[in-house]
Protein backbone atom coordinates (compact mmCIF):
# COMPACT_ATOMS: atom_id res chain seq x y z
CA UNK A 1 0.00 0.00 0.00
CA UNK A 2 1.51 3.31 -1.07
CA UNK A 3 1.53 6.32 1.36
CA UNK A 4 0.24 9.74 0.36
CA UNK A 5 2.75 12.65 1.06
CA UNK A 6 0.12 15.84 0.25
CA UNK A 7 0.50 16.67 3.77
CA UNK A 8 3.75 16.36 4.31
CA UNK A 9 6.34 19.37 5.01
CA UNK A 10 9.55 17.17 5.00
CA UNK A 11 11.38 14.33 3.81
CA UNK A 12 15.17 12.80 4.71
CA UNK A 13 16.81 10.80 2.42
CA UNK A 14 19.98 8.39 3.67
CA UNK A 15 21.74 7.10 1.56
CA UNK A 16 25.17 7.45 2.07
CA UNK A 17 27.49 5.84 -0.61
CA UNK A 18 28.55 5.43 -3.38
CA UNK A 19 28.79 7.12 -6.70
CA UNK A 20 26.79 4.91 -8.45
CA UNK A 21 24.14 4.48 -6.24
CA UNK A 22 23.90 8.07 -5.63
CA UNK A 23 23.63 8.41 -9.12
CA UNK A 24 20.49 5.41 -8.76
CA UNK A 25 19.07 7.97 -6.01
CA UNK A 26 19.05 11.19 -7.74
CA UNK A 27 15.94 9.60 -10.19
CA UNK A 28 14.22 8.57 -7.57
CA UNK A 29 14.40 11.95 -6.02
CA UNK A 30 13.59 13.84 -8.84
CA UNK A 31 10.48 11.58 -9.10
CA UNK A 32 9.37 12.76 -6.10
CA UNK A 33 10.17 16.21 -6.27
CA UNK A 34 7.66 16.08 -9.28
CA UNK A 35 5.10 14.51 -7.49
CA UNK A 36 5.45 16.66 -4.32
CA UNK A 37 6.98 20.14 -5.54
CA UNK A 38 6.71 21.75 -2.38
CA UNK A 39 8.52 18.91 -0.35
CA UNK A 40 11.25 19.88 1.73
CA UNK A 41 13.96 17.26 1.43
CA UNK A 42 17.36 16.32 3.09
CA UNK A 43 19.73 14.38 1.98
CA UNK A 44 22.12 12.81 4.53
CA UNK A 45 25.35 11.90 2.36
CA UNK A 46 28.91 10.66 2.33
CA UNK A 47 31.28 13.54 1.96
CA UNK A 48 32.84 12.35 -1.48
CA UNK A 49 29.26 11.81 -3.01
CA UNK A 50 28.28 15.21 -1.77
CA UNK A 51 31.27 16.50 -4.53
CA UNK A 52 29.18 14.93 -7.40
CA UNK A 53 25.71 16.30 -5.97
CA UNK A 54 26.05 19.45 -4.68
CA UNK A 55 24.55 21.70 -6.73
CA UNK A 56 21.18 19.74 -7.03
CA UNK A 57 18.05 22.12 -6.86
CA UNK A 58 15.94 22.20 -4.05
CA UNK A 59 18.13 19.80 -1.76
CA UNK A 60 19.64 20.58 1.63
CA UNK A 61 22.47 18.27 2.17
CA UNK A 62 23.88 16.87 5.72
CA UNK A 63 27.46 15.53 5.44
CA UNK A 64 28.12 12.33 7.24
CA UNK A 65 31.84 11.94 6.77
CA UNK A 66 32.94 8.43 7.67
CA UNK A 67 36.24 9.33 8.19
CA UNK A 68 35.60 10.68 11.71
CA UNK A 69 34.86 7.12 12.46
CA UNK A 70 32.26 7.18 15.76
CA UNK A 71 33.04 11.00 16.30
CA UNK A 72 30.96 10.93 12.67
CA UNK A 73 27.45 9.32 14.00
CA UNK A 74 27.96 11.86 17.48
CA UNK A 75 28.05 15.27 14.68
CA UNK A 76 25.18 14.11 12.94
CA UNK A 77 23.18 13.39 15.92
CA UNK A 78 24.61 17.34 16.98
CA UNK A 79 23.16 17.69 13.16
CA UNK A 80 19.97 17.01 13.55
CA UNK A 81 18.98 17.06 17.01
CA UNK A 82 16.18 19.86 17.10
CA UNK A 83 14.79 18.11 13.61
CA UNK A 84 12.18 16.31 13.47
CA UNK A 85 11.22 15.05 9.97
CA UNK A 86 8.13 13.54 8.59
CA UNK A 87 9.21 10.96 6.69
CA UNK A 88 12.60 8.88 6.32
CA UNK A 89 13.71 6.94 3.54
CA UNK A 90 16.38 4.60 4.96
CA UNK A 91 17.88 3.75 0.99
CA UNK A 92 20.91 1.95 2.35
CA UNK A 93 21.56 -1.74 3.59
CA UNK A 94 24.72 -1.03 5.90
CA UNK A 95 25.17 -1.73 9.57
CA UNK A 96 26.55 2.21 9.14
CA UNK A 97 23.49 3.74 7.81
CA UNK A 98 21.36 1.82 10.30
CA UNK A 99 23.22 3.35 13.07
CA UNK A 100 23.44 6.70 11.36
CA UNK A 101 19.87 6.59 10.55
CA UNK A 102 19.70 6.79 15.37
CA UNK A 103 20.59 10.10 14.37
CA UNK A 104 16.88 10.85 12.81
CA UNK A 105 13.77 11.54 13.98
CA UNK A 106 10.81 11.06 12.06
CA UNK A 107 7.61 10.11 12.02
CA UNK A 108 7.16 7.47 8.94
CA UNK A 109 10.58 5.33 8.52
CA UNK A 110 10.53 3.46 5.45
CA UNK A 111 12.90 0.62 4.31
CA UNK A 112 13.41 -2.28 2.17
CA UNK A 113 10.97 -4.79 1.95
CA UNK A 114 11.88 -7.85 4.29
CA UNK A 115 14.11 -9.99 2.37
CA UNK A 116 16.20 -6.94 1.88
CA UNK A 117 16.38 -5.03 5.02
CA UNK A 118 19.66 -6.41 6.23
CA UNK A 119 22.02 -5.19 8.35
CA UNK A 120 19.38 -4.50 11.08
CA UNK A 121 17.76 -2.03 9.03
CA UNK A 122 14.63 -4.15 10.31
CA UNK A 123 15.24 -2.52 13.26
CA UNK A 124 14.86 0.95 12.38
CA UNK A 125 12.01 1.22 9.77
CA UNK A 126 8.38 1.56 10.62
CA UNK A 127 7.15 0.86 6.78
CA UNK A 128 8.45 -1.47 3.82
CA UNK A 129 8.83 -0.84 0.50
CA UNK A 130 7.19 -3.50 -1.77
CA UNK A 131 9.16 -6.33 -2.85
CA UNK A 132 10.22 -6.62 -6.17
CA UNK A 133 11.34 -9.60 -8.28
CA UNK A 134 15.14 -9.24 -9.45
CA UNK A 135 15.40 -5.63 -10.05
CA UNK A 136 17.74 -3.23 -11.24
CA UNK A 137 19.56 -1.19 -7.77
CA UNK A 138 17.90 2.06 -9.68
CA UNK A 139 14.39 0.18 -9.87
CA UNK A 140 14.49 -0.83 -6.31
CA UNK A 141 15.31 2.47 -5.64
CA UNK A 142 12.05 3.41 -7.27
CA UNK A 143 10.36 1.81 -4.80
CA UNK A 144 10.88 3.97 -2.39
CA UNK A 145 9.27 6.34 -4.59
CA UNK A 146 6.38 4.40 -5.11
CA UNK A 147 5.72 3.78 -1.94
CA UNK A 148 5.29 7.29 -1.15
CA UNK A 149 2.63 7.90 -4.15
CA UNK A 150 4.48 8.62 -6.63
CA UNK A 151 3.21 7.01 -10.40
CA UNK A 152 5.35 8.73 -12.70
CA UNK A 153 8.78 6.53 -12.24
CA UNK A 154 10.72 7.10 -15.16
CA UNK A 155 13.96 7.76 -14.33
CA UNK A 156 15.41 11.24 -15.53
CA UNK A 157 18.25 13.35 -14.27
CA UNK A 158 19.33 16.90 -13.37
CA UNK A 159 22.62 17.29 -12.33
CA UNK A 160 23.92 20.37 -12.36
CA UNK A 161 27.49 21.27 -12.70
CA UNK A 162 29.40 25.26 -12.20
CA UNK A 163 29.70 27.34 -15.11
CA UNK A 164 33.25 27.23 -14.25
CA UNK A 165 33.29 23.07 -14.86
CA UNK A 166 31.01 23.23 -17.34
CA UNK A 167 33.81 25.84 -19.12
CA UNK A 168 36.38 23.36 -17.92
CA UNK A 169 35.19 20.76 -19.94
CA UNK A 170 33.91 22.30 -23.01
CA UNK A 171 37.48 23.75 -23.20
CA UNK A 172 39.08 20.43 -22.96
CA UNK A 173 37.06 18.64 -25.78
CA UNK A 174 36.09 21.67 -28.26
CA UNK A 175 34.32 20.42 -31.02
CA UNK A 176 36.28 17.03 -31.25
CA UNK A 177 34.66 13.72 -30.91
CA UNK A 178 35.80 12.14 -27.00
CA UNK A 179 35.93 9.13 -26.87
CA UNK A 180 36.43 8.23 -22.46
CA UNK A 181 37.74 5.02 -21.04
CA UNK A 182 37.44 4.92 -17.09
CA UNK A 183 39.27 1.97 -16.77
CA UNK A 184 39.32 1.50 -13.17
CA UNK A 185 36.63 -0.09 -10.74
CA UNK A 186 36.79 -0.32 -6.85
CA UNK A 187 38.88 -3.49 -6.88
CA UNK A 188 41.55 -4.24 -9.12
CA UNK A 189 40.47 -8.00 -10.24
CA UNK A 190 37.03 -5.91 -11.59
CA UNK A 191 39.49 -4.16 -14.22
CA UNK A 192 39.88 -5.32 -17.68
CA UNK A 193 43.51 -5.65 -18.95
CA UNK A 194 45.28 -2.96 -19.53
CA UNK A 195 46.74 -4.13 -22.99
CA UNK A 196 43.43 -4.50 -24.19
CA UNK A 197 42.01 -0.89 -23.12
CA UNK A 198 45.54 0.15 -24.94
CA UNK A 199 44.16 -1.71 -28.07
CA UNK A 200 40.65 -0.33 -28.08
CA UNK A 201 42.34 3.24 -27.74
CA UNK A 202 44.22 2.53 -30.70
CA UNK A 203 40.93 1.86 -32.72
CA UNK A 204 38.66 5.14 -31.49
CA UNK A 205 41.50 6.94 -32.63
CA UNK A 206 41.54 5.01 -35.84
CA UNK A 207 37.75 5.95 -35.88
CA UNK A 208 38.75 9.78 -35.76
CA UNK A 209 38.17 9.94 -31.72
CA UNK A 210 40.45 11.62 -29.35
CA UNK A 211 40.70 9.27 -26.36
CA UNK A 212 40.68 10.33 -22.77
CA UNK A 213 41.53 7.95 -19.44
CA UNK A 214 39.59 9.79 -17.10
CA UNK A 215 39.20 8.54 -13.01
CA UNK A 216 39.87 9.34 -9.21
CA UNK A 217 43.16 9.79 -7.42
CA UNK A 218 43.53 6.72 -6.26
CA UNK A 219 47.15 5.18 -6.61
CA UNK A 220 45.45 1.94 -8.36
CA UNK A 221 43.72 4.07 -10.95
CA UNK A 222 46.69 6.32 -11.67
CA UNK A 223 48.74 2.94 -12.12
CA UNK A 224 46.34 1.36 -14.52
CA UNK A 225 45.90 4.33 -16.48
CA UNK A 226 49.67 5.08 -16.74
CA UNK A 227 50.04 1.81 -18.01
CA UNK A 228 47.59 1.98 -20.82
CA UNK A 229 49.22 5.07 -21.94
CA UNK A 230 52.61 2.69 -22.19
CA UNK A 231 51.19 0.23 -24.04
CA UNK A 232 49.42 2.39 -26.59
CA UNK A 233 50.66 3.19 -29.96
CA UNK A 234 48.40 6.28 -30.04
CA UNK A 235 48.09 9.53 -28.35
CA UNK A 236 45.88 9.36 -25.03
CA UNK A 237 44.90 11.82 -22.80
CA UNK A 238 45.15 11.16 -19.01
CA UNK A 239 43.07 12.96 -16.79
CA UNK A 240 42.80 10.20 -13.97
CA UNK A 241 43.36 12.00 -10.74
CA UNK A 242 43.02 15.79 -12.72
CA UNK A 243 39.31 16.49 -12.04
CA UNK A 244 36.86 17.07 -9.61
CA UNK A 245 34.14 14.51 -9.71
CA UNK A 246 31.34 17.78 -11.49
CA UNK A 247 34.97 18.28 -13.73
CA UNK A 248 34.39 14.64 -15.23
CA UNK A 249 30.67 15.12 -14.92
CA UNK A 250 31.07 17.53 -17.59
CA UNK A 251 33.12 15.36 -19.57
CA UNK A 252 31.44 12.65 -19.54
CA UNK A 253 28.07 14.66 -20.66
CA UNK A 254 29.95 15.90 -23.98
CA UNK A 255 31.92 12.57 -24.66
CA UNK A 256 30.12 10.70 -27.48
CA UNK A 257 30.92 7.21 -26.07
CA UNK A 258 32.05 5.77 -22.96
CA UNK A 259 34.25 2.36 -21.96
CA UNK A 260 33.51 1.72 -18.29
CA UNK A 261 33.83 -1.93 -16.20
CA UNK A 262 31.47 -1.64 -13.15
CA UNK A 263 32.21 1.95 -11.65
CA UNK A 264 30.97 5.12 -10.60
CA UNK A 265 31.65 6.81 -13.83
CA UNK A 266 29.58 4.54 -16.11
CA UNK A 267 26.30 5.72 -13.89
CA UNK A 268 27.76 9.36 -14.20
CA UNK A 269 27.36 8.99 -17.64
CA UNK A 270 23.70 7.83 -18.20
CA UNK A 271 23.12 10.76 -16.01
CA UNK A 272 24.22 12.35 -19.32
CA UNK A 273 22.53 10.43 -21.28
CA UNK A 274 26.14 9.41 -22.95
CA UNK A 275 26.18 5.90 -24.73
CA UNK A 276 28.27 3.15 -22.07
CA UNK A 277 29.73 -0.11 -23.13
CA UNK A 278 29.91 -1.91 -19.71
CA UNK A 279 32.58 -4.35 -18.93
CA UNK A 280 31.24 -7.07 -17.06
CA UNK A 281 32.09 -10.67 -15.39
CA UNK A 282 32.07 -10.20 -11.32
CA UNK A 283 28.18 -8.55 -11.19
CA UNK A 284 25.36 -9.59 -12.38
CA UNK A 285 24.91 -5.94 -15.22
CA UNK A 286 21.08 -6.46 -15.20
CA UNK A 287 21.08 -5.51 -11.78
CA UNK A 288 24.34 -3.03 -11.40
CA UNK A 289 24.55 -2.32 -14.90
CA UNK A 290 24.22 1.25 -16.71
CA UNK A 291 20.61 1.50 -16.65
CA UNK A 292 19.67 3.15 -19.84
CA UNK A 293 22.61 1.29 -22.26
CA UNK A 294 22.11 -2.38 -20.81
CA UNK A 295 21.65 -3.69 -24.44
CA UNK A 296 25.63 -2.18 -24.61
CA UNK A 297 27.04 -4.16 -21.90
CA UNK A 298 29.95 -7.11 -22.80
CA UNK A 299 28.40 -9.70 -20.33
CA UNK A 300 31.03 -12.22 -19.15
CA UNK A 301 28.92 -12.36 -15.66
CA UNK A 302 26.72 -15.17 -16.83
CA UNK A 303 29.32 -17.69 -18.06
CA UNK A 304 31.46 -17.22 -14.83
CA UNK A 305 28.81 -17.18 -12.17
CA UNK A 306 27.16 -20.54 -13.89
CA UNK A 307 30.95 -22.38 -13.89
CA UNK A 308 31.03 -21.50 -10.31
CA UNK A 309 27.23 -22.14 -8.74
CA UNK A 310 26.17 -25.62 -8.52
CA UNK A 311 22.47 -24.68 -7.63
CA UNK A 312 20.32 -21.22 -8.20
CA UNK A 313 22.22 -18.55 -8.36
CA UNK A 314 20.97 -15.56 -6.03
CA UNK A 315 20.38 -12.03 -7.98
CA UNK A 316 23.00 -10.45 -6.43
CA UNK A 317 25.93 -12.45 -6.44
CA UNK A 318 28.88 -12.03 -7.42
CA UNK A 319 31.21 -14.13 -9.53
CA UNK A 320 34.68 -14.96 -7.62
CA UNK A 321 38.17 -14.90 -9.17
CA UNK A 322 40.90 -12.89 -10.33
CA UNK A 323 40.96 -13.26 -13.70
CA UNK A 324 36.83 -13.51 -15.15
CA UNK A 325 37.85 -10.03 -17.22
CA UNK A 326 39.93 -11.61 -19.00
CA UNK A 327 36.94 -13.86 -20.86
CA UNK A 328 36.14 -10.49 -21.85
CA UNK A 329 38.13 -9.86 -25.81
CA UNK A 330 39.12 -6.84 -28.01
CA UNK A 331 37.46 -8.16 -31.08
CA UNK A 332 34.14 -8.17 -28.81
CA UNK A 333 34.30 -4.32 -27.53
CA UNK A 334 35.25 -3.44 -31.13
CA UNK A 335 32.22 -5.51 -32.25
CA UNK A 336 29.87 -3.13 -30.20
CA UNK A 337 31.74 -0.20 -30.09
CA UNK A 338 31.57 -0.60 -34.08
CA UNK A 339 27.95 -0.97 -34.14
CA UNK A 340 27.02 1.86 -31.88
CA UNK A 341 29.21 4.61 -33.92
CA UNK A 342 27.34 3.23 -36.57
CA UNK A 343 24.04 3.39 -35.22
CA UNK A 344 24.70 6.66 -33.54
CA UNK A 345 26.31 8.26 -36.54
CA UNK A 346 28.99 9.27 -34.76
Amino acid sequence: MSLNLDKAESLCLLRLSAIGDVCHAVAMLQAIQRRYPDLMITWVIGKVEYQLLKYLPNVEFVIFDKSQGWRSYFQLRAQLRKRKFDVLLHMQVALRATLASFAISAKLRVGFDSQRAKEGQWLVTNHRIEAQKEPHVLDGFMGFATAVGVTNIQPTWNIPISEDDALFAKKLIGQDKIFIICPSASKAERNWLAARYAAIAEHAVNKGFRVFICGGPAPLEKALAHEIEQLSHVEIENYVGKTSLTQLLGLLKWAKLVLAPDTGPAHMAVTQQTPVIGLYAHSNPNRTGPYLYLDHVINAYEKAINVQQLGPVAWGARAKGEHLMEMITVAEVIQYMDALIYDLAL
